[in-house]
């Protein structure tokens, strides 16, 4: 069953969404309507031509900080420190890379200017970060998401240059300043990485933690 949000700051419970983890359509993208989602394990997920859509799959893919796969190509692009990595110096930057990326399974963006203005609001309240990653003073990678507690949701990621993502998340990871890394949905290029699946009840002892 999907349900229709009102005015009414609340969600139905999560467990309710359907088996694709379709929960909710409508609503708004207000700042207290974004922290009560996250807290409660939904997030927003919709294009421009669509009603809002809320989302809470029954399973989550995830990465734990410590279980990072790190390839030995990887390690030696670490180690030539051709990438230099800042945290929320360029917000603003990193999300509109994140909506222009070119991506092979989608057409158009889900991150559109309501979407942008609304995180944009977060990240001011200090609950929305990115990290950044520069070659030669040009932004060339990066990602953002949104911190709850322990628990950092990752929103999208991109990449002009090779690897400069992967040095984002690596960088995330090793950070120390979180438990668990929400990817939210399975993808081949984040499972390399280490991301696994875990149940929704698995995932809201860390959200809740």
């Amino acid at each position: 069953m999907i349900f229709r949000l009102t005015d009414e700051l609340i969600f139905p419970n999560p467990a309710l969404a359907d088996e694709d983890g379709l929960l909710a359509i409508e609503g708004d993208l207000s700042t207290q309507r974004l922290l009560l989602a996250y807290q409660n394990g939904i997030f927003p997920w919709f294009g421009d031509d669509s009603p809002i859509l809320w989302y809470s799959p029954h399973e989550r893919f995830v990465l734990f900080p410590d279980q990072v796969k790190i390839s030995k190509s990887m390690q030696q692009v670490l180690r030539s420190k051709k990438f230099e990595i800042t945290f929320n110096t360029a917000f603003e930057k990193v999300i509109k890379a994140c909506a222009d990326a070119k991506r092979a399974d989608q057409d158009g963006t889900w991150i559109t200017n309501e979407m942008q203005e609304a995180y944009g609001k977060l990240h001011h309240e200090g609950m929305v970060h990115s990290i950044e990653v520069w070659e030669n003073n040009e932004l060339v990678g990066g990602l953002y998401g949104v911190a709850v507690g322990k628990v950092f949701c990752g929103e999208s990621m991109f990449s002009k240059k090779s690897n400069a993502s992967k040095c984002a998340l690596i960088w995330l990871c090793q950070n120390g300043n979180f438990e668990i890394i929400d990817c939210q949905i399975h993808s081949e290029h984040l499972e390399k990485l280490g991301a696994e699946m875990i149940s929704r009840e698995e995932f809201f002892t860390y959200l809740n933690s």
